[in-house]
């Protein structure tokens, strides 16, 4: 059990990739410290995905009060902004009544956006990006290399959608994309605290494999098939699984075909959800991870 001051009411976060365990965490330090769960789930925030986003059951959303699970109408076109919006006010509601905000999720940009602040990084330009994608990759790595040539130490430089992005955010904003992004990592005052939760690769694959089997037997595909079309659902169409059983309601894959594609997107997320959360050096690992995630 990860060890924090009960007296303390600034937030606590469980971090982590998919299926390891964050929200029985979550549920055990909030019976322990009297705290209330926050959900930081992209997909778990949407009525109507609670099968498909492996949601807390019903029993257990019942063992403590928690907050921003199946809250918003499917066609609500949720970012990392408006869900900071939505999360602070409940983070000092919880403080006010004296119990400890317990934010516990595995979408980094959220939660980024909910301990660091809005990002100082623009969002894309269309026109700009259509621009500069016609351009070949060694005169855009000759105008990089001119205006930030640090960033091109972060990123392998064949890559073409990642030198476009770093330019085009200089072009921009006239700043040096690796600066932006070295404030925004910059920890605010007082720094956040939270842990990592991170267990072992062959654990996690299991875990995958098993939530896959229990999503697809209690009903998956007949929340699926219930679900508006996705222009209908711009952000919670691209829920792992969705776009697998479609596929698999038309026709397209069997059932095992659209299992197999589950866990193969489910264990793809997963990783990258690592990659994101080693970078986050101020999570600190969880007394009952199984590996170091910076393995």
């Amino acid at each position: 059990m990860t060890t924090i001051a009960t007296q303390d009411l600034s937030p606590f976060y469980i971090c982590g990739s998919t299926a390891t365990g964050k929200s029985s965490i979550a549920l055990e330090l909030a019976e322990e410290l009297n705290g209330e769960i926050i959900n930081a789930d992209a997909y778990q925030i949407y009525k109507g995905l609670e099968i498909i986003s492996a949601c807390p059951s019903k029993e257990n959303l019942e063992k403590a009060p928690h907050h921003l699970y199946s809250s918003l109408p499917l066609d609500v076109e949720m970012n990392a902004m408006l869900y900071r919006e939505m999360a602070l006010p409940l983070i000092k509601d919880i403080q006010e009544r004296g119990k400890v905000p317990l934010v516990t999720g595995g979408s980094g940009m959220y939660l980024k956006f909910l301990t660091h602040g809005p990002s100082p990084i623009p969002a894309a330009d269309p026109e700009l990006r259509k621009i500069l994608e016609e351009r070949e990759l060694v005169d855009l790595l000759a105008e990089l290399k001119e205006k930030d040539p640090e960033v091109l130490t972060t990123f392998p430089p064949e890559n073409k959608r990642y030198v476009v992005r770093a330019l085009e955010i200089c072009l921009m904003t006239g700043k040096k994309a690796s600066e932006l992004k070295a404030d925004w990592n910059t920890l605010p005052t007082p720094p956040p605290r939270g842990t990592l939760i991170a267990r072992a690769k062959e654990e996690t694959l299991l875990a995958i494999e098993k939530r896959a089997d229990e999503m697809l037997s209690s009903g998956a595909i007949e929340e699926v098939n219930a679900l508006p079309t996705d222009d209908e659902m711009p952000t919670a169409c691209k829920a792992i699984g969705i776009k697998e059983i479609r596929a698999h309601l038309a026709g397209e894959l069997t059932l095992e075909e659209c299992r197999r594609n589950i866990i193969i997107s489910t264990r793809q997320y997963a990783k990258r959800q690592r990659t994101w959360f080693n970078k986050e050096t101020w999570l600190t690992p969880h007394a009952g991870n199984t590996y170091d995630p910076a393995e």
